[in-house]
């Protein structure tokens, strides 16, 4: 399996972020998302840290579909593939309505369709060809004026792999079809196969494609507890966390995060902590998140625990472990991510 971890540019100490970037790749990391929420976009430190490393992968995790044109993501993929000489993964992804209406003003509807279409524009853009197409979401060039089919006056040097975030089941049968690789999230590898697994499989059988062709990238926060008593205290607080994922992400209606757990087979809690979540009731709702679920969607626990988790993610199938270490420093979490590319390493070995 390779190793990669996710950073964002919100906040915190850009210096400090570098810092972790750069001894992370001396670590043995594979790749480093840049994550794109509400706060800092994904491309600008993209290209900051394409000039401070060398060896590892960079991605957006993700750059949100509705927030630019296609036209414009393939602008800036292109751009960051060719000064990182080759380095760069596209990660894309469609967000919510939280986000895309109430922060962009952009319609959420369909966002499959723009998925698809979106990725089928950036790839003729980024072959040289001329940008010409007729969709339900996009039509270039724009009809009943002047334009003409334009291509990029760059190309690109290398193939741009394109990964998208999903958790729907009809996104992710999409992924199956037309991405290279699926940046996962709220994973249960015990319930996968009939929560995500099946949906790519399907996606990638209607492409004469299988799972080979797919890069699984999952994510989970990495924290190494050292007895009984400090596990406890991790997964206590981590409850309010997941509470926020379950009640709070998304809108009113759509809460993909909530929609996944509940096909894993926590339904009844999920819709419990949602409720209470949307009622006020935060300490509420994260009483209602057990020690179960934290444990099952992280990789928290002993170090043999730890190990043993990493095994059963490998036999399900993922190919890359996106890891979110814990730690209160910059040392703490490049010790806690260090401990944990040697546990891979290890368990790839057998």
């Amino acid at each position: 399996m390779r190793t990669s971890t996710t950073i964002e540019a919100s906040g915190g100490n850009w210096r400090e972020t570098v810092d972790f970037v750069t001894e992370a790749e001396k670590l043995g990391l594979d790749v480093c998302w840049v994550a794109e929420a509400w706060g800092s976009e994904a491309p600008s430190p993209l290209g900051y840290l394409a000039a401070r490393t060398e060896r590892m992968l960079l991605g957006s995790g993700i750059i949100q579909l509705a927030t630019r044109t296609p036209a414009a993501i393939a602008r800036a993929a292109i751009t960051l593939s060719n000064i990182s000489e080759g380095r760069f993964l596209l990660g894309l992804g469609p967000s919510g309505p939280q986000v895309i209406e109430g922060l962009h003003g952009v319609p959420f509807a369909r966002p499959l369709t723009r998925m698809r279409e979106t990725v089928e524009i950036v790839r003729m853009a980024a072959s040289g060809e001329k940008i010409a197409y007729e969709g339900r979401e996009f039509t270039l060039p724009l009809p009943g004026g002047d334009a003409r089919p334009m291509r990029l006056s760059m190309a690109a040097e290398h193939e741009i792999p394109v990964y998208l975030a999903t958790l729907s089941p009809k996104m992710l049968r999409l992924t199956g079809e037309v991405a290279d690789g699926w940046l996962g999230t709220s994973f249960v590898p015990e319930g996968a196969k009939e929560a995500y697994f099946d949906h790519l499989d399907a996606g990638l059988a209607a492409a004469g494609r299988t799972r080979a062709d797919l890069d699984i990238c999952q994510g989970a926060e990495v924290n190494f507890a050292e007895d009984e008593d400090s596990l406890r205290t991790i997964v206590a607080s981590r409850k309010k966390e997941l509470a926020f994922s379950l009640g709070g992400m998304g809108s009113a209606s759509t809460n993909f995060y909530n929609q996944a757990y509940s096909r894993q087979g926590w339904a009844d809690v999920a819709a419990a902590v949602r409720e209470r979540w949307q009622s006020g009731d935060r300490d509420g709702a994260a009483g209602l998140v057990t020690d179960d679920m934290v444990l099952a969607t992280t990789l928290i626990g002993t170090e043999d625990m730890v190990r043993d988790r990493l095994r059963v993610w490998r036999d399900a199938g993922v190919d890359n472990v996106r890891m979110y270490p814990a730690g209160d420093s910059l040392e703490a979490r490049l010790s806690t991510l260090g401990r944990a590319i040697e546990l891979v390493r290890e368990v790839d070995r057998g």
